[in-house]
């Protein structure tokens, strides 16, 4: 039986790819990745000068309660803790899930066993989520971030801010090269083109982007980290096919809903019609429907 090809890659691997997204953002020598791009998303509201990376499964404290699995989970100096997901696909229950893995990061932090003198002094907690297939729902056609946090429905003045939900929409970050104008947009540009470019743009040389286009290089993998990253290529591409003949089967069945539909309001106006005594010619002219058709009515 012939060997499978690996997939066609270009010159710089997908950063979107878990094992790509991981190397660059996951691993203690690039850690300086993750915290400029962190630092951008935040975009001055806080400094992070350092991480330490957390374990990315949190079981449940009682037998049989769920736990959280994470991407990546790190925390700063101070404490404060911070989710990093990248999702594909529209997923059910998309917001509870993120309330659910940010809520096991809060409870953690009660003390276990006795629980004197604890006055619920709660670090902090986000979640930065990059959606690359899909949208988040009820969001304006143009608004590709979302900064959340709890507020006064009323007033939108912020009730608490030591949580918060970052979820960025790529597929509606369209910007061109020549329309950046912050780090956080070169960073996404990047994160969405990087795996077709063949090198790193003028606009794009600070030490951290040549850094990152570096380890990006394809030929910088070793054989063993080439067959991963070419296994979850194939993977995603995979999952790119699956998901686009849903979304064709959808639209196809909702054609065919929709001409259904016509069709039998076409028919219920012939039969009005024809009970009227209306010549066949003028219901068909009106109608579009056959004059064999209409007699069958």
């Amino acid at each position: 039986m012939a060997k499978s090809k690996p997939p066609i890659t270009g010159k710089y691997i997908d950063p979107l790819v878990d094992f790509a997204f991981k190397k660059f953002f996951g691993s203690e020598p690039n850690k300086d990745l993750l915290i400029a791009f962190l630092n951008e998303v935040f975009r001055g509201r806080k400094h992070i000068a350092d991480l330490v990376y957390g374990k990315n499964e949190h079981p449940g404290d009682l037998k049989g309660e769920g736990g959280a699995i994470f991407d990546l989970l790190c925390t700063a100096a101070n404490g404060e803790q911070f989710l990093i997901e990248v999702k594909r696909g529209r997923q059910d229950n998309f917001k509870e899930r993120a309330l659910f893995y940010t809520s096991r990061l809060i409870s953690d932090q009660a003390p276990k066993g006795r629980r004197s003198a604890w006055g619920y002094n709660l670090t902090e907690v986000y979640l930065i989520a990059l959606l690359e297939d899909f949208t988040l729902a009820g969001s304006a056609e143009q608004e590709y971030l979302h900064d959340i946090c709890l507020c006064n429905r009323d007033t939108g003045k912020i009730f608490y801010d030591r949580l918060g939900y970052t979820y960025i929409e790529l597929g509606k970050f369209v910007k061109t090269d020549a329309e950046l104008e912050t780090d956080l947009e070169k960073w996404l540009y990047v994160l969405k083109n990087m795996s077709s470019m063949d090198k790193i743009p003028t606009y794009l040389r600070k030490p951290i982007f040549e850094k990152l286009f570096s380890i990006a290089e394809y030929s910088n993998l070793t054989k063993e980290e080439k067959t991963m990253y070419d296994r979850r290529l194939k993977y995603k591409w995979d999952n790119e096919n699956v998901l686009a003949y849903a979304v064709n089967e959808a639209v196809n069945e909702t054609r065919k809903q929709e001409r259904a539909k016509a069709l039998e309001e076409k028919r219920a106006i012939a039969r009005g019609m024809k009970n009227e005594g209306l010549p066949f010619s003028q219901i068909s002219k009106f109608t579009k429907l056959t004059v064999d058709e209409i007699e069958k009515l």
